[in-house]
Formats: structure tokens, C-alpha cells, sequence
């Protein structure tokens, strides 16, 4: 009987291709025969993880295995070098334990937010942000070691941060490599730690910075500053800064993309008649807006390049004005009188008696 695929991996048979990547590394984690010295099956059930994985990763394999055909095995990892180029696609260089190559790890991106009036959102601002982050020492220059003090090469795995060791098994020889275990990956050894952030190369600081809001941002955009973020200490690159904008609500304004809705209210006479209203505007100042005898209520005016800019852009969009016309609900008996007599010209008819 056909392997169940998908029951090694711990996955359903609707699973994403992330999903079954990620149940992999999980699973290669856990079956890896260098942490399983006393289980003798270990390097079996790693086999037919990476088998399973090959698999179902693939589509056209995995299209074919989900119909019942027979899966040809003999070219799936087949030797040394294809389990290692496997294990290197999923998990880089360092292989399933980490470890890479590289001397130092990346520091940690921060995100941080800030709030924007509705006319800096339109026109581009500056904000300033502050957070707590690890910087650079400055006394050892990230280094972590003592000024005056060079560090010593790792003499265990050369300067590389990792070692490889090879072995031999019922499937042939298999590669792990993991983090050198004398330098921590760094692949250079500290011999007089920096006083001022014990060999860390990072030190806690209050970060005041000053950061450039593009015109046309909305609610959620987030800036990002490269190697604004947490130092990675040791000489390892900085993280990124993240700052997501929210911008503050305006009373005057409904926002829908680039376009700005303005609802204005008139009365009864000014719909019918026409008039001019001074509708105020993102940047500041009013303009003058005509309004059309026998203007219907919801009418819409449009005032073109009024709203907010494009994001990207120099073109803004348009500031949109919708016509509310009111209905008095306190007339008085000067105005009913004068009203009833309105609808009797117009030979409307009124069933509610005069109010007395």
C-alpha cells in the first residue's frame, strides 16, 4: 500500500503549499537523526518526510499522487546530494538547526505608530517618532570586544560559524550542519569583552527620529526605514523600522480613496431658488460653490483636483459636495401661513389643519 503522504507530514489533503512546507520543517525537526541518537527508526521516518515533501511540493507530482498514480520514487533524493539540496531549499544554508553562514544575526524590526491630521495625510508632513531599541555600541563599534582588543578566529570551524559533519547510514552518507558550538555561530572568539555592553555590541537607547510622511497616505499605510530597526549586535546588521500612520478623523470630511465627501445642508428655498455656499476646503480657506436652482436633495457637485493627493502622485482627486436639502420641523405661524399658501399655488394639497 501507497505511503500517506499527507499523514506524515500532519496535514490535510486540502493543505496550501505553505502549510506543507512549514509541517516539513516541523517534522525534519523533530525525525532529524542527530537528535534522535537512541531511535533507531529515526532516519527512517526523516526519510519519508523528505519523500512526502518532495512529493506533495511539487504540483504536478502531487496532482498525480492525489489521483492514485504510481509516484516513480527512483529519482526523488537520490543520493547525498539531492537530500542536501532539499534541506537547503527549505531550510537556507544553516540546514535544520540554523547556523548559517553568516556571523552575526539580523536585529529584530521594530513597528512603531504615529497619528497624522487628515491635511498633512494630504500634503506630506514630518513626524517625529521616539521608541526603546539596541543600538550600536558606541565604545566598541558593534564589535563586542574591548577597544585596543582584536577578536581571535574561531579555531573549531575556521571563522565559518558553522561546522559540518558527515555520516554514514542504511540511506548513504548524510550532511547536518549546525552552529559551531565553541563561537555561537559568530565564527570569532571574544577575548576582552567591551565594558561598556559586555561583549554584547548593542546598548538600550531612546531613539528620537524624524521621518518623512509622503502626500496621500491613508489610515494603516506603513513607512518602512531599513537598518532603522534593533541592532544585531556583534557587528550583525540592524533590523527595520516599521511606522504604520493612522490618520486622525476630520469632522469636515469623509474620506473614500483620494476623493473627499463634504456634506453641506441647505433649506427648502435655497434648493428651490439657487444659491452660493463657501465649502471649506483640506488646505485650508474655503471656496465658492454655485448652487443650481431646483437642486434635488443627494445632488452631487463635484469640484475637481480639491481632495486628497494620489499617493505616488502630484494629481489629487476631486472634493465632492452633497446637497442636503432640510425640512423645518419648528415653523412658526408666520412661516406655515406662507407655506400653505406656496402649496395652494402650486395645487398641493395639505390634510393636516392650521396650527393654532
Amino acid at each position: 500500500m501507497a505511503r500517506d503522504y499527507y499523514k506524515i507530514l500532519g496535514v490535510a489533503r486540502e493543505a496550501s503549499s505553505e502549510e506543507i512546507k512549514k509541517a516539513f520543517r516541523r517534522v525534519a525537526r523533530e525525525t532529524h537523526p542527530d537528535t534522535n541518537h537512541d531511535d533507531p527508526l529515526a532516519e527512517t521516518r526523516f526519510r519519508e518526510a523528505a519523500e512526502a515533501y518532495e512529493v506533495l511540493s511539487d504540483p504536478d507530482r502531487r496532482s498525480r499522487y492525489d489521483r492514485g498514480d504510481t509516484i516513480d520514487l527512483s529519482d526523488l533524493l537520490g543520493g547525498f546530494g539531492g537530500l542536501d539540496d532539499l534541506l537547503r531549499s527549505v531550510f537556507g544554508d544553516g540546514g535544520v538547526f540554523g547556523g548559517a553562514g553568516s556571523r552575526s544575526s539580523r536585529g529584530r524590526d521594530i513597528l512603531v505608530r504615529t497619528e497624522v491630521s487628515l491635511e498633512e495625510a494630504a500634503f506630506g508632513s514630518e513626524a517625529a517618532v521616539e521608541y526603546p531599541t539596541l543600538v550600536s555600541c558606541s565604545d566598541c563599534s558593534g564589535t563586542g570586544s574591548e577597544p585596543g582588543h582584536d577578536l581571535a578566529t574561531c579555531p573549531d570551524c575556521g571563522g565559518v560559524g558553522q561546522v559540518r559533519v558527515a555520516r554514514r547510514s542504511l540511506f548513504g552518507t548524510m550532511m547536518s550542519v549546525t552552529t559551531c558550538p565553541r563561537c555561537n555561530g559568530e565564527g570569532e572568539l571574544l577575548t576582552n569583552p567591551c565594558l561598556n555592553c559586555d561583549g554584547s555590541g548593542s546598548v538600550s537607547e531612546d531613539v528620537m527620529l524624524s521621518i518623512e510622511i509622503p502626500a496621500g497616505v491613508s489610515s494603516g499605510t506603513r513607512l518602512r526605514l531599513s537598518d532603522r530597526g534593533e541592532s544585531g549586535g556583534r557587528a550583525g546588521p540592524a533590523g527595520d523600522l516599521f511606522v504604520e500612520v493612522a490618520v486622525a478623523p476630520d469632522s469636515r470630511f469623509e474620506r473614500q480613496d483620494a476623493d473627499l465627501i463634504h456634506i453641506v445642508s441647505i433649506g427648502l428655498a435655497e434648493a428651490s431658488l439657487g444659491t452660493r455656499l463657501e465649502i471649506p476646503l483640506v488646505e485650508g480657506g474655503t471656496i465658492d460653490l454655485e448652487i443650481e436652482a431646483a437642486t434635488q436633495p443627494k445632488s452631487v457637485f463635484r469640484i475637481p483636483g480639491r481632495g486628497m493627493t494620489v499617493l505616488g502622485r502630484r494629481t489629487r482627486g476631486d472634493l465632492v459636495v452633497v446637497v442636503d436639502v432640510v425640512v423645518p420641523s419648528d415653523l412658526s405661524s408666520e412661516e406655515e401661513t406662507l407655506l400653505r399658501s406656496w402649496a395652494e399655488l402650486r395645487g398641493e394639497k395639505i390634510d393636516r389643519p392650521a396650527s393654532t
